[in-house]
């Protein structure tokens, strides 16, 4: 390996036929390069489609109530219905699998939907009635202030955590924000706590929602003990699916509902949903693999042909060397070391700039919000995975040339 006449060999044959030592390079230099691209802007697309998980409970589901589709115990079909407070406590003792059980109601949709007032200015948010626990589904930044506190709850408070944008847009910038009042639909409220999403692009909705005890948004706006849905986690080792199933058919019997109506209760299931968006990436990035090792076998085989140009063109000189006394394994080991410094310099070349470029293209996205595109990267074992293809592939790019090479006889390769 550190022989130094080996070394000046392989130089001068290098330099010798540049042309071709460059384009063959070139296929292993764009094999690695591709494979580093194609790995990475997987990464970002991977992070884009993911960020609306970023920070939930990826354990949790949402049930809410819809009309049925099905006539049952004198109930015609098409019947509406709403949850109850009572529904919160039979979930929590019949379910022994569900860890967190979170009523919720809301005005308007997300970040829009209800006036809100404060002193002179004005502006249309999303108002939520909470329990303490969703934050355990929904976890929130805490810029100022607090969250919700049972205390509120049971004293059904009139108290508010709003959402930055919020105090944006209703606050001046030098104004104090905790301790004020605002008005929601008439009926004042205690600012007691800003917040701000933990998502990536700063939580977009979120970050324009108020966020009031779930007692005192029933009692304020007149919804008696209705419940709009339910945010619920399983226990850990627990799947989200099988505890779906139970919250829906015990939801299904205290309402009178068909346990065949598939209609009735509504749900969307996080668990099944992140599980679903890896299983698909992880079959991106399997794609990735086969395609950029395709290539990247492409440009070694490139070099492994190129070698047995070189043996032909040096069969006199390696019969010479093998006459004055040369061993079989000193030849392999030359050809085999200068096809692995071929494509070790192509390939790490490839790698570096591959990299270059994907966090290039990271430091120019840093500060832009949304997109299906985020954030790529190249994780450090992939590099490292990818360095150890490339080695394997010049040791085998050079054993093939190398093998047909001391099978010359020294006779014939004088004749060369």
């Amino acid at each position: 390996m550190f022989d130094y006449n080996n070394w000046q060999e392989i130089f001068f044959t290098l330099k010798k036929n540049k042309w071709r030592s460059f384009f063959t390079a070139f296929g292993v230099f764009w094999g690695i390069f591709m494979l580093v691209i194609m790995l990475g802007s997987g990464k970002g697309l991977q992070n884009g489609a993911t960020a609306d998980f970023n920070g939930m409970a990826t354990n949790s589901f949402f049930v809410w109530a819809q009309s049925t589709s099905k006539p049952f115990k004198g109930f015609k079909r098409g019947r509406e219905f709403d949850f109850n407070n009572d529904d919160i406590k039979a979930i929590k003792k019949e379910i022994p699998e569900v860890d967190v059980v979170s009523g919720r109601n809301q005005i308007g949709d997300y970040g829009r939907g209800s006036g809100v007032i404060h002193n002179a200015k004005s502006g249309s948010f999303s108002v939520m009635g909470d329990f303490p626990e969703f934050l355990k589904i929904q976890p929130l930044e805490k810029l100022n202030g607090r969250f919700i506190n049972d205390l509120d709850i049971k004293e059904k408070r009139k108290i508010a955590v709003i959402g930055n944008r919020v105090a944006q847009e209703l606050y001046k910038k030098d104004e104090t924000v905790l301790g004020s009042v605002i008005k929601i639909k008439g009926i004042n409220f205690q600012v007691v706590g800003i917040f701000q999403s933990n998502k990536s692009d700063d939580g977009g909705d979120f970050a324009k929602t108020i966020y009031v005890p779930f007692t005192t948004f029933q009692s304020c706006f007149n919804l008696g003990n209705r419940v709009g849905w339910f945010s619920i986690t399983s226990k850990e080792n627990i799947p989200c699916s099988v505890v779906e199933v139970k919250v829906k058919d015990l939801l299904k019997k205290r309402h009178s509902i068909a346990p065949d109506d598939n209609q009735a209760v509504g749900s969307w299931n996080a668990e099944a949903q992140y599980k679903k968006m890896q299983g698909l990436f992880m079959g991106i990035q399997l794609l990735i693999w086969i395609v950029g090792i395709g290539t990247l076998l492409a440009g070694v085989i490139g070099i492994s042909n190129i070698m047995l140009v070189v043996v032909k063109e040096r069969t006199k000189e390696i019969g010479i060397k093998r006459a004055l006394g040369a061993t079989p394994f000193k030849i392999v080991g030359q050809l085999v070391q200068e096809s692995l410094f071929l494509t070790f310099i192509a390939g790490y070349g490839g790698l570096v700039l591959g990299v270059g470029v994907i966090q290039l293209v990271s430091n120019a996205m840093k500060g832009q919000e949304g997109g299906m595109f985020r954030n790529p990267e190249v994780d450090l074992n992939v590099a490292l995975i990818a360095l150890f293809i490339l080695i394997l592939g010049g040791i085998i790019a050079g054993l093939i040339p190398a093998y047909r090479a001391i099978k010359i006889t020294t006779v014939d390769a004088l004749r060369g």
